[in-house]
């Protein structure tokens, strides 16, 4: 039995847009219905949502059949919790709060078997379907996309360090802690904070690694994408039906 093929992985390292959604609300029927709606990546949040590992492996296997790939966020740069994920089955993970180029490479590490790092060995996982995947243990590392959060003004100095860390597949930048680090809190679109978010942008590129962010409203998406951002969520699924309702209450209650 292969290893899958992460096609999230492959495409950022072309430099081929991916558009995605976060999910905040951990049940797997939300994730079903969202995955199945054209996106090519869907972040499943344990450091803003009430994930843990037992609803995001339900998750993952509502997302079967979709047509986005699972982008698993943990609450924090910790090496258990990275383990666990990955013997989950997810093959990409979004580390939050990267400040240093050694904290890049300790995430790194937690993602690799030894001896090129520290991730623990088990052999009957989800990941390996169970052991039935013979060649996980020394495959397993072609097809973990590893991305990093850069979300401080300090982390955005040392952007190249961090982005140059072998392993690293893509950066990530988060607008509302970068804003606030600025001194710009709830003001993510204030003008500096969008000139530090383009240069990011340009920046990454520039040393060949894939760029990410999340746009909390179509226009700012928008200029995201016109910033040169690979991979970009659009919005989330607290958003969509919070909106959607909105607007569908609005619509009758006048009546």
């Amino acid at each position: 039995m292969e290893i899958p093929v992460n096609p999230f992985k492959h495409a950022i390292a072309k430099g081929e847009r991916q558009i995605g959604l976060w999910s905040h609300l951990t049940g797997n029927i939300t994730t079903e219905v969202i995955s199945q709606s054209g996106f090519d990546w869907i972040v499943l949040d344990m450091e803003h949502g009430p994930n843990e590992i037992p609803t995001i492996i339900r998750q993952l296997q509502a997302m079967k059949g979709g047509t986005a790939s699972p982008v698993a966020r943990p609450p924090w740069n910790d090496s258990v919790i990275i383990k666990r994920l990955l013997d989950t089955g997810c093959q990409t993970l979004l580390i939050p709060y990267v400040q240093t180029r050694e904290e890049a490479e300790a995430a790194v590490a937690a993602t690799r078997y030894p001896t090129a790092g520290i991730r623990g060995v088990a052999g009957g996982t989800r990941a390996s379907a169970y052991g039935r995947r013979k060649e996980y243990l020394t495959r397993a590392s072609e097809e973990i996309c590893l991305l990093v959060q850069v979300e401080t003004a300090e982390a955005l100095e040392r952007i190249e360090d961090i982005a140059s860390v072998d392993g690293v597949d893509g950066v990530f930048i988060g607008p509302s802690d970068l804003s606030a680090s600025m001194g710009f809190i709830g003001k993510r679109d204030a003008d500096e904070v969008h000139e530090a978010i383009s240069g990011a942008a340009k920046r990454l590129a520039a040393v060949g690694k894939a760029s990410g962010i999340l746009g909390t409203s179509l226009p700012e998406a928008d200029r995201f994408i016109e910033y040169g951002y690979v991979f970009v969520a659009v919005g989330s699924d607290t958003g969509v039906l919070a909106r959607g309702a909105d607007e569908l209450a609005a619509r009758f209650k006048g009546k």
